[in-house]
């Protein structure tokens, strides 16, 4: 258990706070509610870039971070997706098919680590820009609609949005590539050669 992993785990002892907060303030409409979802909110994104920090600088890198790291920010996007099912949305919303995509992607990246676990017996991950630019526009989102914004601000919404889904469908594809790679090298995945 790294230091950059209890961060981590702090971070998703958050996320119900938040959750709740968020139905509160989708519920009843008190600001009070939705102060405290973006004080939250705010404290879990600075230890996501705490526990990075952490993780790079004393090469703390572990499996059980890469399963955990993304859980708090995708369990972010389902109480900020409630905003599209009230009758009179009260801020902006984030597109159904933008919070579709993210958590697909981070589906299949724990399914592709446990696969490339469970055949390699070790799995390396290598975090790139795309996967750190989607994760800013993610969490931009998320306060968009924390914050309200009227729809004067509509059209950078939707270019937010499709930022945020390009990269994070970029980092999907270069994280399946990275694992694709790894189970093709492994001996138990070549071909044996014929006697």
């Amino acid at each position: 258990m790294t230091t950059a992993n209890k961060i981590t785990i702090l971070r998703i002892l958050l996320v119900p706070f938040f959750v709740v907060e968020v139905l509160y303030f989708v519920n009843t409409g008190n600001e009070i509610h939705r102060l405290l979802a973006i004080l939250s909110f705010a404290v879990a994104a600075i230890l996501d870039g705490v526990d990075g920090y952490v993780a790079r600088h004393y090469n703390q890198w572990s499996e059980l971070g890469t399963v955990l790291d993304p859980l708090p920010t995708n369990c972010c996007w389902s109480p900020a997706s409630w905003f599209e099912f009230r009758p009179r949305p009260a801020a902006a919303t984030i597109p159904l098919w933008l919070t579709g995509t993210i958590i697909g992607r981070d589906l299949l990246l724990g399914i592709g680590v446990i696969t490339v676990r469970l055949v390699v017996g070790k799995v390396t991950v290598r975090p790139r820009i795309t996967g750190k630019i989607a994760t800013v526009l993610q969490m931009t989102m998320v306060l968009w609609i924390l914050l309200k914004w009227t729809n004067d601000h509509a059209a950078w919404l939707q270019v937010i949005s499709l930022g945020a889904g390009l990269f994070t469908g970029a980092s999907g594809l270069f994280y399946f590539w990275d694992g694709s790679k790894q189970l093709g090298t492994h001996p138990s995945s070549l071909p044996t050669a014929r006697k």
